[in-house]
């Protein structure tokens, strides 16, 4: 690279005629992105390549500069992988960093490549591709801990625990199906990244700074090499759009609330006061002063990370939300909220994936633990109003007059005698008591989305067939 007052003058020559001397300390410390949006390196180049190509194709610049652009881009991407190019805060962000470096390289011929376009859909290009990549990686990784579910729901199809609501136990479940409650989460999170990449997937190069070219480019050219569906239909809104941006933040937020939700399931379950897993030493740290503690500190962090992605989320919904049309400057600041919203999601969903598929499941005590609290008293309303014929508010009272005798008796459901549940309504005959184990009450939620073993695994057939 050129040395610092060189990049200076370069940098002036770049902004153009109007500025007589560089920025000062203040102003470069402010304006300068290179930090962070160096990232969007090799989305950069990609662009930079379609372009010229485009712009040769149609004519615009001859094929031997069209030529030396590319071979001098191409050694740049290689310069940038190694770790042989010095990326200059003069320069301020990735495009000019580039630029410069590929006028050092070929000459003239460089300054050609800026024909008809602009930063403004330049950088729209570059943080489209990288959003749009970025949504990828994270479909696959959602479907990988879809899968681990999957297995884990088949291994325990059968395994009774006790379903919570307001965290009381509420009624008999099985660890499958609680799994599959997951895979329907992940599920959306999944097909919304889906609608997303498809909503994005529009080539903003050619709106230039906002009003287009009066160059005879082809937009649906570029448009296909780097492989989107086609070009935007509007430069002003295509300069000034990050919905990408808000909607991968949205979608992350989303999937990162998920993933808090089981975290904290986690922390729960791994208690000794639950004991229902048990996490590998892989997910777990232990106590620097207790010996005896295994710290689900894995599922902490994806818990927290979630306070980062919502924070990302708000903090470009507000740079955005008083943006007049087209771009402004404001928008430098879409990228390290993404950037860093992406990795803490790619990171969470990772640690969820690898603790999934490695805890142990403590079957007896999901057993033990799913027949307290007189879960089964619904079953017992259901018999009085299928069997007795009672109206279910009729069965209600009945039932919790059940569990009233119960508690005084210091005992479960099943464990009353019929003489005991007759002397609250003489229709209850012993048949009742094929309904009041955990299993049968399991077995008997048939319907179509219940918890019953058999439902659960038609379900997750049907999951491995679209996962």
């Amino acid at each position: 690279m050129a040395d610092g007052s060189s990049e200076t003058k370069s940098s002036n020559q770049m902004w153009g005629g109007r500025f007589a001397s560089g920025p000062d300390a203040i102003m470069e410390e402010i304006n300068a992105s290179i930090g962070f949006d160096k990232k969007l390196y090799a989305q950069d180049i990609r662009g930079s390549i379609a372009h010229a190509t485009m712009l040769a194709h149609q004519g615009i610049i001859s094929a031997e500069d069209k030529d030396k652009i590319v071979h001098g881009l191409n050694t740049i991407l290689s310069e940038i992988e190694s770790g042989a190019f010095e990326f200059s805060r003069r320069l301020e962000d990735i495009h000019m960093n580039v630029e410069a470096r590929l006028a050092t390289l070929i000459g003239p011929a460089a300054g050609r490549l800026h024909t008809a376009r602009s930063r403004n859909d330049q950088v729209a290009l570059d943080f489209r591709l990288w959003v749009k990549e970025e949504l990828q990686k994270t479909e696959k990784a959602l479907t990988a801990l879809i899968a681990a579910f999957l297995d884990r729901a088949e291994e325990h199809a059968d395994t009774v625990m006790p379903g919570f609501t307001h965290l009381q136990t509420a009624q008999p479940v099985t660890f499958g199906h609680h799994c599959m409650a997951y895979v329907e989460m992940f599920g959306r999170d999944r097909s919304r990244v889906r609608h997303a990449i498809e909503h994005m997937d529009e080539s903003p190069i050619g709106a230039a700074a906002l009003a287009g070219t009066g160059f005879p480019i082809d937009r649906h050219m570029t448009a296909k090499a780097l492989g989107f569906r086609e070009p935007t239909r509007n430069s002003i809104d295509t300069v000034s759009d990050r919905d990408f941006a808000l909607e991968f933040l949205s979608i992350a937020s989303i999937a990162a609330t998920h993933l808090s939700r089981l975290a904290e399931e986690i922390v729960i379950w791994s208690t000794p006061q639950f004991g229902f897993i048990r996490l590998s030493d892989a997910f777990s740290t232990g106590s620097s002063i207790m010996p005896q503690k295994k710290n689900p500190d894995a599922a902490e962090l994806v818990r927290a990370k979630t306070g980062r992605i919502n924070g990302s989320l708000i903090a470009l919904l507000t740079v955005m939300k008083g943006l007049p049309l087209a771009y402004s400057k404001d928008m430098q600041e879409d990228k390290e909220q993404v950037f860093d919203a992406a990795e803490s999601l790619e990171l969470a969903i990772a640690a969820m994936t690898g603790m999934v598929r490695d805890m142990t499941v403590r079957a007896d005590r999901m057993k033990a633990a799913a027949g307290s609290g007189y879960s089964t008293a619904t079953d017992l309303a259901d018999w009085l109003v299928r069997e007795a014929g009672l109206p279910f508010r009729d069965a209600h009272h009945v039932t919790g007059r059940a569990v009233a005798l119960a508690e005084q008796k210091g005992c479960d459901l099943a464990d009353l005698s019929l003489a005991d549940l007759q002397s609250i309504n003489p229709a209850i005959t012993g048949k009742v008591f094929d309904v009041l184990t955990v299993e049968a009450s399991v077995a008997s939620r048939t319907s179509f989305g219940g918890t019953a073993p058999a439902e659960v695994r038609k379900q997750i057939a049907w999951w491995r067939a679209r996962n």
